[in-house]
């Protein structure tokens, strides 16, 4: 099973990362509530950025590296994809994951 990694922008700017095997279905939860407890009261604005993995440990460990990364790191990620390559250098293969 496909497993995906995902940004999503909140109106007050911020910005969510989570982990899913549906990529549209599960921000149509954060939109409506049923998402996690974070986007419950930062309200969803957009759907930023997703990657695909091939398995759920490489996306677990790939949205574990993005979290501890800072605001403007995330930014960069976001803006152009040759800064995950960057960020994750040495803790995930690039064969692991791509961006959609």
């Amino acid at each position: 099973m496909k497993y995906y990694v995902y940004m999503i922008r909140c109106v007050d700017n911020s910005l969510y990362t989570g982990i899913t095997t549906d990529v549209q279905r599960r921000y149509q939860e954060h939109l409506t509530g049923v998402g996690a407890k974070y986007t419950r009261s930062h309200c969803p604005k957009s759907l930023e950025a997703y990657w695909s993995c091939n398995n759920k440990s490489t996306a677990s460990k790939m949205e574990y590296h993005l979290k501890k990364l800072n605001k403007q790191q995330k930014e960069n990620i976001i803006k152009d994809n040759r800064y995950l390559k960057q960020y994750l250098e040495n803790k995930l293969s690039l064969y692991e994951y791509k961006r959609e």
